[in-house]
């Protein structure tokens, strides 16, 4: 049953809600031992599987030892994150599986290869034709998709570390096969490498030969335009000619700018000696030898006295010593310079007799040098050509060198290593029989505890009335009852039309059909004439219009799959107890139903809600509340009531046009709404008449008016009206925990 929050009428009591957790503590805990039972029988009976992994590292393997001539470790790049991931797809490649699975004879194990130790369940289900059979596929492959599903290789995030994790139900062999598959993995790159080299050898095998002989050509070339010309050849490989004037214009050229430089050295040497100034910015001072170890000497002088500061004072004899020998050593270098001097103005002088020979001799061979210059131009070109050829030949042999030895000696450089090898585990990490154990304890109780609370809340004993509800005193709606004749037909055999009949003899009134209990409680008593036990007066006879009973309306509405029931009652509110009655009976049989009060009193409403505060048809139909405000749950059955409301009639009318829009609205979210029209005609209901709509007039007792609005009812169009009387029906059985009878 549930509880509409809009009615503002009923709380939650939490302290009876959590209190149905102590008073079902029993089935709480039985419950929750069970399911730990079961979850710790599973877990113990579970084939144990036990993981370890293989850690490698991708780095550079070259050593400077075997690292071919002029590289490095720069110029071969590091792999990326895509590179590594690359290695990842590598090592879990179907190659390297296959190796690994047939060194280690694989196929031979179940777990492995079902067929290998196939069930004989498994067999049947084969033979079925209720499992596909594995021999259909290929051993290889079955193997290889086994070890993908117990295969798990990764890269650690922002690192060069490839991880390879196998699980198995054998720890020996969960560490056997990662360090399997590194090793193969391993190989496959040494091969790979190998590969490459005797690759690079083949390619480069015939490009040399090739190579040499146009060498050969290009070199003979040369020497015969050599000879033709008579260029011979200087020192430096040019024509002696133009080397030898080259090497004269650089002679003439160095004795000018000697004689030039000694001449200024002296001039500055003299001016620096004179005037006492540095000789520091003298170069021919500085070059020579005998300064140099004086200026050598003098800066080690410098360093110890700066050294010996940071301990001495100033005055102490170590310091005084160095800072003697220092002056000394100035004095020293002005002789040295002076010296210097004199031999710079004879070096002059040299140099000028020198000059004026020079100048003679490249006179005479500028005439020789004019004439070779032409034929150097065609020798040039064929000694670059040749030139070029060499380079790429002595290109070709060093990388055919280092390619060949790689080869010979079977030398695969692999960019990756082995640090952490997988050794067998001790421990399986699955199943972990006390942490699945524990879980399922603590769900279970969990669990048990919300569905305890859920029960406790939609029973219903765990509302209570708010503080701010305030209820008017409930009307109670006394229904007549009436004696049963002495020899009465079966319901079967009743009529459901309308045409009375007579019955001869009377009934006594023995039941009161009520609205809520306290109506029960409330009932007067009418002595011997109301209960079938006196039986000794018989009441007056009466005339039968051949109505059915509450069941046989029930029975009816649930097996045509009706989508609204209709009742007319011409007797006023006590009559009203039908719709009620025929409301909670459907209900009951497991549909979805709504009771609808269309009622000026309330009086189909007020014993299913004990109160006249709710919001209802008037305030929907008023524009003042919406759907969900006006459908309220009956306190006595699982079905929903829409009352009359709180809102004002007459403003409520006006948008009676309204209610054929919501009739089909309910009509879409419930099974069956049942409304209650009260002493209305066939205009008055057909605003809530729609398609597979079933029409009951409810009576307590036949008579004159109420046979007339039967017949206006047949003549205003529903000639399938079934006449039904709450008389003498009672409730089956026990009412439902936290629930009271309503009838």
């Amino acid at each position: 049953m549930s509880v509409q929050s809009a009615a503002a009428d009923v709380d939650v009591d939490l302290r009876q809600l959590f209190a149905s957790l102590v008073r079902n503590w029993l089935r709480i805990l039985a419950v929750a031992l069970v399911v730990t039972g079961l979850a710790f029988a599973l877990t113990w009976l579970a084939t144990p599987h036990y993981r370890a992994e293989t850690r490698l590292l991708i780095e550079t393997r070259e050593s400077v030892y075997t690292r071919p001539d002029g590289t490095n470790d720069n110029d071969k790049p590091i792999l990326d994150e895509e590179g590594v991931t690359s290695q990842v797809e590598v090592i879990s490649s179907t190659d390297i599986l296959k190796q690994v699975a047939q060194k280690l004879d694989l196929s031979r194990l179940p777990e492995f290869d079902e067929t290998a130790d196939m069930p004989a369940l498994s067999r049947l289900l084969v033979v079925a034709g209720l499992k596909s059979d594995p021999n259909e596929i290929p051993t290889e492959e079955r193997v290889l998709t086994k070890m993908r599903e117990k295969l798990n290789v990764y890269r650690v995030e922002k690192s060069r570390v490839i991880v390879i994790e196998f699980s198995s139900e054998d720890p020996k062999l969960a560490a056997e096969i990662p360090n399997a598959i590194a090793d193969a993995y391993i190989s496959v790159q040494g091969n790979a490498n190998v590969e490459s080299n005797s690759a690079a050898t083949d390619w480069l095998a015939p490009e040399i030969a090739d190579l040499s002989k146009r060498v050969k050509d290009a070199e003979a070339k040369v020497a015969s335009y050599r000879a033709q010309s008579d260029l011979l050849m200087g020192g430096n490989n040019s024509v002696l000619a133009t080397q030898q004037l080259s090497e004269l214009s650089s002679e003439l050229s160095r004795v000018r700018a000697n004689r030039a430089s000694a001449a200024a050295t002296a001039d500055s040497v003299r001016r620096a000696l004179q005037n006492g100034g540095s000789l520091d910015a003298v170069p021919e001072v500085l070059s020579s030898g005998l300064i140099q170890r004086l200026r050598e000497r003098q800066v080690e002088l410098k360093t110890n006295i700066a050294d010996l500061s940071t301990s001495l004072l100033d005055n102490h004899p170590r310091i005084r010593a160095l800072r003697s020998q220092l002056a000394d050593l100035d004095r020293q270098i002005r002789s040295e310079a002076e010296k210097i001097m004199t031999g710079l103005m004879t070096q002059a002088q040299t140099a000028q007799a020198r000059e004026n020979q020079l100048v003679a001799d490249v006179n005479t061979l500028k005439a020789a040098s004019a004439r070779a210059g032409d034929q150097q131009v065609e020798l040039d070109a064929l000694q670059r050509e040749a030139t070029a050829q060499r380079q790429l030949l002595e290109s070709y042999l060093t990388r055919y060198r280092e390619a060949s030895s790689r080869k010979d000696s079977n030398y695969p450089p692999v960019d990756a290593r082995v640090f952490s090898r997988a050794v067998a585990p001790s421990q399986p990490y699955f199943p972990k029989i006390l942490a699945i154990a524990g879980a399922a304890f603590i769900g279970s109780l969990l669990v048990m505890a919300i569905v305890t609370l859920l029960q406790e809340l939609f029973s219903g004993r765990a509302m209570r009335p708010a503080a701010s509800a305030r209820f008017e005193r409930i009307e109670q709606v006394a229904m007549p009852v009436a004696h049963e004749p002495p020899n009465p037909e079966p319901p079967d055999h009743e009529p459901d039309n309308i045409e009375p009949a007579d019955i001869e003899g009377s009934k006594d009134r023995t039941a009161q059909a009520q609205a809520g209990p306290q109506a029960a409680a409330a009932a007067p008593a009418t002595g011997p004439e109301t209960g079938p036990e006196t039986g000794d007066d018989v009441g007056p006879a009466r005339r039968s219009l051949g109505e059915v009973e509450i069941d046989k309306a029930v029975e009816k509405l649930v097996s045509s799959g009706a989508a609204r029931a209709i009742f007319v009652s011409p007797e006023g509110d006590e009559a009203a107890a039908s719709a009620v009655l025929v409301a909670r009976e459907v209900s009951d049989a497991g549909l979805r139903v709504l009771l609808l009060d269309l009622t000026a009193s309330g009086a189909a409403s007020r014993p299913t809600l004990d109160s006249r505060l709710f919001p209802g048809i008037t305030d929907l139909l008023a524009s003042e509340a919406q759907f969900s405000d006006v459908i309220h749950a009956d306190h006595y059955s699982d079905c929903h009531v829409i009352p009359v409301g709180t809102a004002d009639p007459v403003r409520a009318m006006r948008a009676a046009d309204r209610l054929p829009i919501i009739m089909q609205s309910l009509t879409t979210a419930y099974d069956l709404v049942v409304v209650e029209c009260g002493p209305t005609n066939a205009q008055g209901i057909s605003r809530v008449v729609g398609e597979g709509t079933e029409v009951f007039l409810s009576l307590l007792e036949p008579n004159d008016e109420v046979a007339q609005a039967a017949v206006e009812l047949i003549e205003g169009g529903y000639p399938d009206l079934t006449l039904v009387t709450p008389v003498g029906h009672q409730t089956p059985g026990t009412p439902l925990p936290g629930r009271r009878s309503a009838a």
